[in-house]
């Protein structure tokens, strides 16, 4: 299995869209798909950031609307914000029904994070691989106040999407706070911050996730080959 930094990552995402020609829908669907495999039981609270990993989240979103599993979305940023493909599954999943509580400020998010007392799988698609620095303001309010039961193991049970939301996933530190998530869903390649003994109390089960992007585009001679037949 191929363990690869942030960098490497982004490069075969870029490899995969643009030189290949898989569309970045297709791989969002796909991720959404696979997080929604490890939700097993409903009410289920989805809790997005404004990127693509929220994007991943509205995905579960609508699957779990469609499922029956009484969703709470909750949006954690302006929704202006929510762009490209993350924009198409946010809309998909709003013009079936589903309601999303925008949460701009910290008091919106305190408020916010208070309505998934009662679901019994949460899912934690704030942040993703990109995350630098110290994470700050609204998105680490909704951190702060992710509703963990009373002991661990119990209900409600956190499946993040990716990575779990304020890790370094080059490092597998926190960036200042970070999500316990019991399942983390990684997408094709493992990060190579989940090789840090430290990264293991924030991963719990981590499971990878075949999404469509060829193994091709993060093998480099593989990929100069191809690209050199090409020419």
């Amino acid at each position: 299995m191929s363990i690869l930094s942030v960098q490497q990552i982004r490069e075969a995402d870029r490899r995969c869209i643009e030189e290949i020609g898989i569309p970045g829908v297709v791989l969002m669907n796909n991720a959404g798909t696979a997080v929604f495999r490890e939700v097993k039981r409903g009410p289920v609270g989805v809790v997005c950031g404004k990127g693509n990993n929220g994007g991943d989240g509205f995905v579960v979103a609508r699957l779990a609307l469609l499922a029956g599993l009484n969703p709470v979305v909750i949006l954690v940023g302006e929704p202006e914000a929510v762009r490209g493909d993350a924009a198409v599954f946010l809309r998909a999943y709003q013009r079936l029904g589903g309601k999303v509580v925008m949460a701009r400020g910290e008091q919106e998010v305190k408020q916010a994070m208070s309505q998934l007392r009662l679901c019994r799988t949460l899912v934690d698609a704030l942040l993703g691989t990109g995350v630098e620095g110290e994470v700050r303001g609204a998105v680490r309010t909704a951190i702060e106040a992710w509703p963990y039961p009373p002991r661990w193991g119990a209900e409600p049970r956190t499946v993040s999407v990716d990575v779990p939301s304020g890790m370094n996933a080059d490092t597998g530190e926190p960036c200042g706070c970070c999500i316990r998530a019991d399942v983390t869903v990684t997408f094709q390649f493992k990060k190579r911050g989940f090789e840090n003994p430290a990264a293991r109390r924030y991963l719990g089960k981590l499971v990878v996730a075949d999404i469509g992007i060829p193994e091709v585009c993060a093998d480099e001679e593989r990929w100069q080959a191809l690209m050199s037949g090409k020419a």
